[in-house]
């Protein structure tokens, strides 16, 4: 007979607030990945800052396995940090962020779910690297810490021994894909199988994201100008007819737009297109073709290259995921 598999130590670290799913999502990934594989592939520990239970976001408690600080036995696998609801606006925990900073060069790989991120990036530990995070605070993590590249669609990445998921039920994508990095293929698919989840997910996360109305930026007569273009997607919005409609030169309008705006005018009329599409396909009324009309694009085939560009998915696809959601046309 061989020699026994040594188990996977696979460390989740959660701090108060945490998402509840952020750490549980995954650990229930790993010990089905034991089942399936009929042996402990992985050892699953909690770990914490401070003893006692840890609030999570919706007030239940989880009863960490290990504190961090005091002496950590376990030679550490895969580490990850969960994220919870506030990290992005609240000082890290320096005892967390030193302690990561220590492990992670020790591990086999290490990363993130969620805005957990923000913990990884304090510690230094993302400079240079390729990330991803929760879509309503990926561009909040990228100001934050500018030396890292964060790809605000991807459900996860993976870039050398780093591994970060974005929000929430990614983590248990993430977690699928270390379990068919380890055990296989056919493992994980069985896994994904009992589990009721998809084994590669369909899009990124950008087709979840519910911004409602198109964000406005700049001073007050851009914005009323904004507010029309999106309440008329489907007239003729070149820079040229905007900037007459503000009585400024061409040039001059498209300089102040980018200035105060951030983008140009172009790809804002874009994004408000698309978002007016979505609107459209989520009250399931319309085809494309027709959707492509009403919103200003020139056939559907362009309305399809910029939503895909936009939202991840084809509009065929949203419609058929997102069909009835809608109550009010845009």
């Amino acid at each position: 007979m061989g020699a026994k598999l040594k188990p996977r130590t696979v460390v989740i670290v959660a701090v108060p607030g945490v998402q509840l799913l952020d750490v549980a999502g995954p650990l229930d990934v790993f010990a089905e990945a034991n089942s399936q594989a009929g042996r402990e592939s992985y050892s699953l520990l909690v770990a914490a800052a401070a003893p006692g239970p840890i609030r999570s976001s919706s007030g239940v408690r989880l009863m960490p396995d290990r504190i961090i600080d005091r002496g950590f036995q376990e030679s550490i696998d895969t580490l990850l940090i969960a994220g919870c609801p506030n990290t992005a606006d609240v000082p890290a925990d320096r005892t967390v962020i030193d302690w990561l900073r220590q492990r992670a060069s020790r591990t086999r790989r290490f990363g993130s779910v969620c805005s957990g991120a923000f913990f990884l990036a304090a510690a230094g530990l993302l400079d240079g690297k390729r990330v991803t995070t929760h879509w309503a605070v990926a561009d909040r993590l990228a100001e934050k810490f500018p030396l890292l590249s964060v790809d605000k669609d991807a459900i996860y990445v993976a870039d050398g021994k780093l591994r970060t998921a974005a929000g929430v039920t990614a983590g248990l994508d993430l977690a699928l894909a270390l379990v068919e990095e380890d055990l296989g293929r056919e493992t994980a698919m069985k896994v994904a199988s009992q589990l009721v989840m998809f084994f590669k997910r369909p899009g990124g996360q950008m087709q979840f994201t519910r911004k409602g109305k198109t964000v406005l930026a700049g001073r007050a007569a851009l914005q009323e100008l904004q507010r029309w273009v999106a309440a008329n997607p489907g007239q003729d919005h070149s820079v040229a007819s905007l900037a007459a409609r503000m009585e400024l030169s061409p040039r001059h309008f498209a300089r102040l737009f980018r200035a105060e705006v951030g983008i140009t005018p172009a790809t804002w009329v874009e994004e408000a297109r698309v978002n007016a599409a979505r609107r459209l396909l989520e009250l399931g009324n319309e085809a494309p073709k027709q959707v492509a009309l009403h919103c200003g694009f020139a056939d559907a085939d362009t309305l399809r290259r910029a939503f895909v560009r936009h939202v991840g998915v084809t509009p065929a696809e949203y419609r058929k995921r997102y069909a009835g959601i809608a109550s009010d046309p845009p």
